[in-house]
């Protein structure tokens, strides 16, 4: 039993001492367990990264050796791309001011142009072979999933800058470089345009100085390589709008000093054409000058600036200059014109303008013939046509208006009608060296639009129709009065003057020599009557019977004489308060009447005052009696017949188309000018 528990106790104590080195083994494993616990900790973090970096080395062994091939089949294209975008950036440097150094500036744009055609046509093959690299890396995971998905967003990002305009290539710098080549476009013209300058612009007699040429050709060669840049950069719709722009503005410029303000004048602001007509006469020559001088050289500056690009566009470009310069606002006046009432007056006015047209018209067909000038070629051939077909209407209607006004009455004051003065003047002028041709053009062109001929006579033939019409209404017009003295007065006023006026004039070698002293003769004949009918009555008041040595006395001659004299003076009085306010304009023919009236009557009573004055002149009442003296009475009939300051105006007319209207003339007095 002492043998047991000896044995008992030595396993006892070699478990006990088992027991304890296991203790202390698990107390330097938990010290070192908790030492190491921060190292696990980094461990377990860099682990994804570590997988990462390990994983080519899990790929398969075939990937990996092919996957070299692709990366550098990738980053030669990338490689090359990528050193010609480091040569754009470094032409940033070179882009010089266009203004200091223009051809420098051009030379570097062009380089950069043709960088970025480089740029256009390889960098989507190296897009392409970089996102071949990143599929290869993704199917045979090769790579990180994350980094896989930086690269596509990468590839993605240089897609949609490849997709856009090529010059977000470069980050915007073409696109900045071409703006200030644009800038420089328009600096060149607006410092090099500038505006005509005229001698003396209120003046219309005088010829503006005009420059020699547009634009030096120096600037015309500068814009023209500025032209050839921003064309090959798809900008020309970009320089037109600016060329335009401001080679209009210089031509209106230039118009300014002209005052055109009338242009903008509507059919509704003046009555009739009488109100504007000198307006029109500036029309004509403003016209001329602006097609002359303005049109033209804006005409030839254009192919001289886009000669290269073809007829289209720089004909399309100047047409867009006249329109926006004010070539339309000249047609629409004279448009305006047309709508106006119609007038007599008007006929000359529309002539004056078929006139400038006509003159202009070689200069219109050659300036704006193009297609690109269709609508001035519309407007204009509208204008001309509005303008012959309303003064041939007027024309034909002349006749007929002449023959209405037969119904209203004559001068009260016996003087030549206004219609009379008028026609007689406008008929001349019809057939002046001024309108005869224009007229004659426009009614040759009136009836070749109706397919009919026209012959010169017609012309000639309506105007000695007018002549005839007015014969007539004077006979109408005699027979009006109440007063046959008025009448024959009337008569012998009105056929001297269609004498006086027509004597050497157009009209009055066609009607003739014949009928100008039938005109004459009846001037004589009225004039004759006229005297017969009125003073030449008076000196028989001055009857020298019963006074004949006194026969009956010194008082019974005292009393005849008295009696005589008082009859005498109340005849003459009335006579002369009657035709005090009669007149006559032509100063010949009034010296004429007035010297006739004088010869009548003052000799004789000059001779009978002398013989019998002495009979009253010494009684209180002598004056009651010896009313004038014979220098008193030959100056009051001498100061007969004087024009009154009347208002000027061509003659009245009816209304026969609806279009004639009743107005004034500042031309056309309603009698001759006294001299």
């Amino acid at each position: 039993m002492g043998s047991v528990n000896n044995n008992g106790i030595e396993n006892l104590a070699s478990a006990r001492k088992s027991l304890k080195t296991s203790l202390a083994k698990l107390k330097a494993i938990g010290l070192a367990a908790e030492k190491a616990g921060p190292i696990l900790d980094e461990i377990n973090q860099r682990l994804p990264s570590l997988e990462a970096a390990v994983r080519p080395i899990r790929a398969q062994r075939e990937a990996l050796v092919a996957v070299g091939g692709h990366i550098n089949r990738a980053v030669v294209p990338a490689a090359a791309v990528l050193k010609v975008f480091d040569a754009i950036h470094g032409l940033e440097k070179s882009l010089s001011d266009p203004q200091l150094d223009l051809l420098g500036y051009l030379s570097v744009l062009k380089r950069l142009e043709e960088a970025l055609r480089f740029l256009g046509d390889n960098c989507g093959m190296a897009i392409q072979w970089l996102d071949d690299i990143v599929e290869y890396l993704e199917d045979n995971k090769v790579a990180d999933d994350r980094y896989i998905m930086n690269l596509k967003k990468a590839l993605e990002y240089l897609r949609e800058l490849q997709n856009e305009e090529k010059g977000h290539l470069d980050g915007g710098l073409l696109g900045a470089a071409l703006d200030r080549l644009e800038k420089e476009f328009r600096r060149l013209l607006k410092e090099n345009s500038v505006p005509l300058t005229m001698s003396s612009p209120s003046s219309l007699g005088e010829q503006p100085s005009i420059a020699p040429s547009p634009l030096p050709v120096l600037v015309i060669q500068k814009l023209q390589a500025i032209l050839g840049r921003l064309i090959a950069n798809n900008r020309l719709e970009r320089c037109i709008p600016i060329y335009v722009e401001v080679r209009s503005g210089n031509v209106r410029a230039s118009l300014q000093a002209l005052n055109l303000d009338y242009l903008e004048i509507s059919v509704s602001e003046f009555n009739d054409v009488q109100s504007i007509e000198g307006y029109i006469a500036q029309w004509g020559k403003h016209l001329e000058f602006a097609v002359k001088h303005l049109f033209e050289a804006e005409y030839k500056l254009c192919n001289d600036v886009f000669e290269k690009l073809g007829l289209d566009v720089w004909m399309g470009c100047f047409a867009k200059i006249a329109a926006q310069a004010g070539i339309l606002a000249f047609l629409q006046f004279g448009k305006t014109v047309t709508e106006s009432k119609k007038d007599p007056i008007k006929l000359l006015k529309l002539l004056d303008i078929f006139a400038s047209l006509n003159k202009l018209r070689l200069d219109f067909n050659r300036l704006f013939g193009g297609t690109a000038c269709a609508e001035i070629q519309n407007l204009t051939r509208d204008l001309i046509k509005r303008v012959i077909e309303g003064a041939c209407e007027i024309f034909w209607e002349l006749s007929v208006q002449v023959e209405l006004q037969r119904q209203t009455p004559p001068p009260s004051d016996g003087s030549v009608p206004r219609l009379v003065s008028f026609i007689t003047d406008y008929s001349n002028r019809l057939l002046g060296e001024d309108y005869k041709p224009i007229l004659t053009q426009a009614l040759v062109i009136q009836r070749s639009w109706k397919q009919e001929k026209f012959q010169e006579r017609l012309l000639s033939d309506e105007l000695l129709n007018l002549i005839r019409a007015i014969e007539q209404n004077l006979e109408g017009w005699s027979k009006a009065y109440d007063d046959a003295i008025l009448a024959h007065f009337f008569m012998m006023n009105s056929h001297w003057h269609l004498y006086k006026h027509l004597k050497d004039s157009k009209i009055g070698t066609l009607l003739g020599d014949s009928w100008l002293r039938e005109h004459e003769q009846y001037k004589e004949y009225y004039s004759t009557i006229f005297l017969r009918e009125s003073w030449a009555k008076l000196p028989a008041l001055l009857s020298r019977e019963g006074l004949i040595l006194f026969s009956g006395g010194r008082a019974t001659a005292r009393d005849l004489v008295k009696k005589r004299l008082k009859v005498f003076n109340e005849a003459f009085d009335d006579i002369y308060k009657k035709q005090s306010s009669w007149v006559v304009v032509e100063k010949d023919l009034r010296e004429k009447t007035c010297q006739l009236i004088v010869q009548a009557i003052v000799p004789v009573y000059r001779s009978y005052m002398q013989n019998y004055g002495p009979l009253v002149e010494q009684e209180a009442s002598a004056s009651k009696y010896a009313k004038y003296t014979a220098q008193s009475m030959e100056k009051m009939l001498s100061s007969l017949f004087q024009p009154k300051p009347v208002k000027s105006g061509s003659f009245k007319v009816r209304q026969l188309s609806g279009k004639f209207s009743n107005g004034a003339t500042n031309q056309y007095c309603s009698s001759p000018t006294v001299t």
